[in-house]
């Protein structure tokens, strides 16, 4: 295959088409989301039948990947994903980006230029081909991993694209999103399911206790209701990450019933308050136009730079709402222009300078 990045085409008119590779629950979101977009959408499972099924239902247009798609997703269990994403480079003229839940491996075992790790952060607790939801992805965060000599050009490219689904694209080094991950969403799954597995016993001798749960307990479990069978696959490839998390975890608790066994009050209330203003200070979307800050930024001529800017919001907590690149008539780079919360805008333009790059901050009203 070439070493050459494919870049969208943009002409009036032009048909884009992909590929997804896996078509469960979040391929097949993809893939009807892409649909709907007016892409011709090309896809396989490796489950007999499945690919025939997504047409039937309209989730995809073919059987089978389309050699010169402009982007093929690969939504394979995780621990198949390096091999699917190969296999799929050697077969496709495109950019192949991937959607597993830990990085670092596949990161690490595809150097591939055409290649760019990703992780929608979105779900349901519906499975497969009937639970495929064109809005899945709106409003939701969508990691990428690029590594350190991934193209600007196929960087910006996947960015677009997640992005026009309507998610919010954040970009970390695999190795950091995977310890992230680990606290955010992999234990915090396990816990889920360890309390649930508590209740269920507990109910065999109180059979009122489950018609008990109200909506704190549902809202903490709910999680649990999660398909299973993917779990070994991810705590197989995420394990020192996850099972670190689960010791500071472990300790928490501990500590937790030190406060609660020796009767400390103020402790206890410390404990508390805290992760009251913890949880308060969760970023949530800024979507009202004089919440925003549109930041320009020249992309200098070095391996990487577009995506350190995407990088650095996520390290200062800047949500990006939207973005574009726009490319010079001149050379061959670019502006990035963002939107961005106008409060953290100073913020993100002072890091911005701090690393070499050149921006200018408006807000929009």
């Amino acid at each position: 295959m070439s070493d050459v990045v494919a870049e969208p085409a943009t002409d009036a008119g032009h048909v884009r088409r992909a590929n997804v590779v896996g078509l469960g629950l979040i391929g097949g979101s993809i893939a009807v989301a892409l649909r709907r977009r007016g892409w011709v959408v090309c896809g396989e499972d490796g489950v007999t039948g499945r690919a025939a099924e997504a047409v039937q239902r309209g989730v995809i247009d073919r059987d089978g990947l389309d050699a010169d798609a402009e982007i093929t997703f690969v939504a394979t269990p995780v621990g198949a994903l390096p091999g699917a994403v190969q296999a799929a480079l050697d077969a496709t003229r495109g950019l192949v980006s991937d959607v597993g839940s830990v990085k670092a491996p596949v990161a690490n075992a595809v150097s591939d230029p055409r290649f760019v790790p990703g992780h929608p952060m979105a779900g349901s607790e519906l499975i497969g081909l009937e639970g495929a939801d064109p809005d899945m992805f709106s409003g939701a965060v969508w990691v990428l991993t690029p590594r350190a000599d991934t193209p600007d050009t196929a960087f910006t490219a996947v960015a677009s694209i997640v992005s026009d689904l309507g998610a919010e694209v954040v970009a970390v080094p695999a190795d950091a999103h995977d310890a992230l991950v680990a606290v955010v969403s992999h234990v915090p799954h396990l816990t889920a399911a360890t309390l649930m597995g508590l209740a269920d016993e507990r109910a065999q001798d109180h059979a009122a206790l489950l018609r008990l749960a109200a909506g704190g307990f549902r809202d903490m479990t709910r999680i649990a209701s999660g398909h299973p069978a993917i779990w070994p696959d991810i705590c197989a490839e995420n394990r020192d990450a996850i099972v670190a998390t689960l010791d500071q975890l472990i300790d928490g608790l501990t500590h937790v019933r030190e406060l609660v066994g020796g009767g400390d009050r103020a402790g206890l209330t410390a404990v508390l308050e805290r992760a009251r203003q913890a949880r308060s200070n969760l970023p949530s979307r800024s979507v009202r136009p004089e919440e925003l800050a549109e930041v320009r930024v020249p992309i200098p001529d070095r391996p990487g730079a577009a995506a350190e800017v995407f990088t650095l919001a996520a390290e200062l907590g800047v949500n990006i709402d939207s973005f574009e690149v726009v490319h010079s008539l001149e050379g061959t780079s670019g502006v990035a222009v963002l939107l961005v919360d106008a409060e953290r805008s100073e913020r993100f333009r002072g890091g911005l300078l701090a690393r070499g790059f050149k921006p200018s901050v408006r807000r929009l009203v």
